[in-house]
């Protein structure tokens, strides 16, 4: 069969099989096999080594309930989960194609192996034609039915099984489109606040806010009005922060770029400027507010 699950994806996909609900080991074959259609089945000596390798890793952990191992996943699996969220989307393309293919490849078996029962069943005609019809050809004529029978339940069994792997594609990457505009949201909201924030302390801090937001240093500050008077050009209001950073697809590189440019335009605020112990200090706790709200955001699910 094609490899499905290449460069760690049969890790991922049992993350994914765990968050929906704790499972044990026999569980997870079933389950997969049900996801193929019963074109492919996972052996214990590929599905257990692997969960025992997400255990040892954090990503997994198991309870004993009635002699038999019961696995659930983590929170470090959940954020391994949510990460990986895009190449989640892609795995379920891969199963509904995979699905097709094996479907097809099992539909050509059906269909040599139908054209060599006809042939062969043509030459025994052939050979006796004054011979009336006995067993044989009765039973090689229920063979060649049964044989198309099962081509035709194949044929419907990966029909409906692609259509339903394009469908959860498809809401997948909806989802994740949905999560990074709500990522990028309420960093927005977020940053605006500790501007807020920011520009009661006046100072330094005024300044690290201003330049963390793309606009004009905190009212009270040293550079206020000379800032104030050239931010945009004109007197008019300064473009979003971060505007330049278009969305890749992929909402956890998304968020790593936003924090990247929060972290290097303070980073250089603070270097040009200086900063003092009392500044930090103030610092800290206006992003530890910051880092409880972000933490909030992210541990909602869609």
């Amino acid at each position: 069969m094609p490899p499905v699950f290449a460069h760690g994806r049969l890790r991922l996909y049992l993350l994914k099989l765990l968050d929906e609900a704790p499972r044990h080991g026999y569980e997870v074959i079933r389950l997969l096999e049900e996801r193929f259609q019963g074109l492919y089945a996972p052996s214990a000596g590929t599905v257990y080594p692997r969960l025992a390798k997400l255990e040892a890793e954090g990503l997994v952990t198991h309870a004993t309930e009635g002699g038999r191992k019961v696995y659930s996943i983590t929170d470090a699996g959940r954020a391994e989960l949510a990460d990986r969220g895009g190449e989640l989307a892609d795995l379920e393309v891969e199963i509904r194609d995979s699905v097709t293919e094996l479907a097809a490849e099992i539909r050509d078996d059906v269909r040599g192996a139908a054209g060599d029962l006809r042939r062969e069943m043509r030459a025994a005609a052939s050979a006796s034609a004054t011979r009336v019809e006995d067993e044989s050809w009765k039973a090689a004529k229920e063979d060649l039915r049964k044989a198309r029978q099962e081509w035709k339940e194949q044929a419907r069994r990966a029909k409906d099984e692609s259509r339903r792997a394009r469908e959860e594609a498809q809401q997948a990457r909806r989802q994740a489109k949905e999560a990074q505009e709500r990522a990028r949201e309420e960093v927005q909201r977020i940053a605006g606040q500790l501007q807020e924030q920011f520009a009661k302390s006046g100072g330094v801090l005024g300044s690290l806010a201003g330049a963390w937001l793309g606009g004009a240093p905190a009212a009270g500050s040293a550079d206020a009005s000379a800032a104030g008077a050239g931010a945009d050009g004109g007197g008019g209001r300064a473009s979003e922060w971060a505007a330049d950073l278009a969305a890749t697809g992929d909402p956890a590189r998304d968020l790593d770029r936003l924090l990247d440019r929060f972290r290097d335009e303070v980073r250089d605020a603070a270097r040009d400027r200086g900063v003092t112990s009392a500044q930090v200090a103030e610092a800290r706790r206006h992003l530890e507010a910051a880092c409880g709200r972000l933490g909030t955001t992210f541990g909602a699910r869609p």
